[in-house]
C-alpha cells in the first residue's frame, strides 16, 4: 500500500503547538481529490454570476459613448427626442465623469468586502448603479450635460466597490487548478459588456424609445442581476446553501487554509505590497492597458462618425464589431491557455507574459496604421481596429488575473490599488482627446491620439516582461506579519540578553 505523509500540528501538555505527521492512504487521498462534485457546480455558477455582473456594469458604464453621439446628432438616430448642442469638450467631460467617482471607492470596496462580505457589497453596488441608469434621462432633462456628469459620478462611486469584490470572490471560490479558467471565463463579461454597450445601445437609440431607452434598459438589466445574485451567491463555499458536500470539500481542501480562515481578517502587509516589484509592474501595465483600451472604448463612435462619416446605425454595428472580435478571441485565448497548462508546456508566468505581449504589441501596430486612413479606406480602418481590439482580449489572462496569482488572500486589496491607479487614466483619456481633437473630422488629430496609445501599450508591456511574475508572493501568507512580529520580538529579546551579559 502506498502512503502519503501530511504535516500537522498538535498541542503538547503545555498548550504549545508541535509538528506531527499524519499518514493517509494515497489511494484515498487521490479519490478524494478526484471527486470534485457535479460537472457544473456552484463554483461554476459563481463564475457565471461574475460574468453577468461584469457585463451589466460595462453596459451601464460605456453606453454613454453611444448616447452622447445620439443626443447631439438626431439625424443619425430617432429625431423625436431632444437634441443637445454640446461642444467636444463638454462631451469629453461626460465620458470621463464616471471615473471621477469610480476611483474613490476602489480602496473602500476592498475593505468593505473583507469586513461585510462580497455578497452584500456587490449587491448594493450594482443596485446603486442601476438606480443611476434609470434616473439619467431625468437628470439630463433639467440639467443637461452638467447633470449628466453628476449622475455618472454617482454611478462611478457605486460601481467602484464592485471590482475588488470580484477578485476576492474568485479567490474564495476557485481551486488553484481551475483559477485561470474560471477567472478568464468570468472576465469575458468585459467583452460582452463592451459589445452590448456599443451595439444594443445604438439599436435602442434608433428605436421608438430613443436615447432615453439606453438608460432604462441598462437599469433593468442591473436589477435583474441583483435578483439572481441575491438567490444564488454566497461569500464562500461554506456559506452556500446550494453546494454539495463533495464540491465543498474539494474547493476548501484545494485552497489549503485553516478552519477559521473565513472568519479571520488577515492583516494587510502594506509595506511588502508597495515594495514588491511584481506588483508595481502589474500596476504600470494595467495603467497602460487602460489608456489604450479606454481610448478605443470611449472614442470609437466619435472617430467613426467624424473621420469615417458613418451614421448611427452603421456606427453602432461597426463600433461593436471590434469588441465582438475581442469577445470571440477571449475564448480562443482561454482554450489555448488550458491546453498549454494541461500539457505543462509552459509555466503560468510564461503564459501570462506571452498572452499579454500579443494583447499589447499587436494593437501598437494597428493603432498607428488606423491613423493614416480616411473615409475612402473605412473598410481597412475597421479591419485594423477589429484585429487590434480582438487580440487585446489576451490581457485578461495576461495580466488582469495576476492579482490573484500574487496574493489570493489580499486579492481585493491589490485590485483596489490597481483599479484606483488604472482608472485615473480613463478620466484623462477623453479630456486629452478633447484637447487634441477639437475637429472630429480631422484625421491628423486622431493620428496623435492613436500614437500616444500605441507608445503606452509598448512601454507598459516591456516593464511587465522584465518584472512581472505569476508566482504567489511570500507576503500572501496568513501569518506573514505575525511571523515578522515574532522574529522582531526574538531579536529584541536576544539583544536585551546580550546587554544584560555586558552589564
Amino acid at each position: 500500500m502506498t502512503i502519503i505523509l501530511f504535516p500537522a500540528f498538535q498541542l503538547n501538555s503545555s498548550g504549545s503547538p508541535v509538528r506531527s505527521i499524519q499518514i493517509c492512504d494515497f489511494r484515498k487521498a487521490m479519490s478524494a481529490e478526484i471527486n470534485k462534485g457535479p460537472a457544473v457546480g456552484m463554483r461554476h455558477v459563481q463564475a457565471l454570476l461574475i460574468f453577468l455582473n461584469i457585463t451589466t456594469l460595462f453596459l451601464g458604464r460605456y453606453n454613454a459613448a453611444v448616447s452622447v453621439v445620439a443626443m447631439t446628432n438626431a439625424d443619425t438616430t430617432n429625431p423625436n427626442f431632444t437634441e443637445y448642442d454640446w461642444t467636444e469638450a463638454e462631451k469629453s467631460y461626460i465620458l470621463s465623469s464616471f471615473f471621477w467617482g469610480y476611483i474613490f471607492t476602489q480602496f473602500l470596496g476592498g475593505y468593505l468586502c473583507k469586513r461585510f462580505g462580497v455578497k452584500s457589497v456587490m449587491f448594493w453596488g450594482v443596485f446603486g448603479s442601476g438606480v443611476c441608469s434609470v434616473l439619467t434621462p431625468v437628470f439630463i432633462g433639467f440639467g443637461e450635460w452638467q447633470a449628466y456628469c453628476g449622475i455618472r459620478v454617482i454611478m462611478g462611486l457605486a460601481q467602484g466597490v464592485v471590482f475588488p469584490c470580484i477578485h476576492q470572490h474568485l479567490a474564495r471560490w476557485s481551486p488553484p487548478g481551475e483559477r485561470n479558467r474560471l477567472g478568464a471565463l468570468a472576465h469575458t463579461g468585459i467583452e460582452c459588456g463592451n459589445v452590448s454597450a456599443m451595439f444594443f445601445s445604438g439599436m435602442i437609440a434608433k428605436s421608438s424609445i430613443g436615447w432615453p431607452g439606453i438608460s432604462y434598459v441598462s437599469g433593468g438589466v442591473a436589477f435583474a442581476w441583483c435578483l439572481l445574485w441575491f438567490i444564488l451567491a454566497a461569500n464562500n463555499p461554506t456559506e452556500s446553501r446550494l453546494i454539495g458536500k463533495a464540491e465543498l470539500e474539494y474547493v476548501e481542501m484545494s485552497l489549503k487554509h485553516n478552519e477559521q480562515y473565513h472568519k479571520t481578517i488577515i492583516p494587510i502587509p502594506w509595506k511588502a505590497i508597495w515594495t514588491s516589484a511584481p506588483f508595481l509592474a502589474l500596476l504600470v501595465v494595467r495603467c497602460c492597458e487602460n489608456w489604450g483600451l479606454s481610448t478605443l472604448q470611449a472614442e470609437i463612435p466619435s472617430y467613426m462618425n467624424g473621420v469615417l462619416d458613418m451614421d448611427m446605425k452603421s456606427n453602432a454595428f461597426f463600433s461593436a464589431l471590434p469588441f465582438l472580435a475581442m469577445w470571440c478571441m477571449s475564448y480562443i485565448y482561454l482554450v489555448v491557455a488550458e491546453v498549454l497548462l494541461a500539457k505543462e508546456s509552459v509555466t503560468l508566468t510564461v503564459l501570462r507574459k506571452t498572452f499579454n505581449s500579443l494583447a499589447f504589441f499587436i494593437p501598437c501596430g494597428t493603432l498607428i496604421g488606423i491613423g493614416f486612413l480616411d473615409k475612402d479606406q473605412k473598410n481597412l480602418a475597421i479591419a485594423l481596429m477589429t484585429i487590434g481590439v480582438g487580440f487585446n482580449s489576451g490581457q485578461t489572462i495576461g495580466s488582469v488575473l495576476n492579482t490573484i496569482d500574487l496574493s489570493p488572500n489580499h486579492a481585493s486589496i491589490l485590485m483596489g490599488i490597481v483599479n484606483t491607479a488604472a482608472n485615473f487614466v480613463p478620466i484623462a483619456t477623453p479630456l486629452v482627446v478633447g484637447l487634441i481633437v477639437p475637429h472630429p473630422e480631422n484625421r491628423s488629430e486622431w493620428q496623435i491620439v492613436f500614437i500616444i496609445a500605441a507608445v503606452l501599450f509598448f512601454a507598459g508591456n516591456v516593464i511587465y516582461l522584465v518584472f512581472g511574475t505569476a508566482v504567489c508572493q511570500p507576503w500572501d501568507a496568513e501569518d506573514y506579519l505575525l511571523s515578522k512580529d515574532a522574529e522582531l520580538a526574538k531579536e529584541i529579546k536576544s539583544k536585551e540578553a546580550d546587554n544584560g551579559k555586558h552589564i
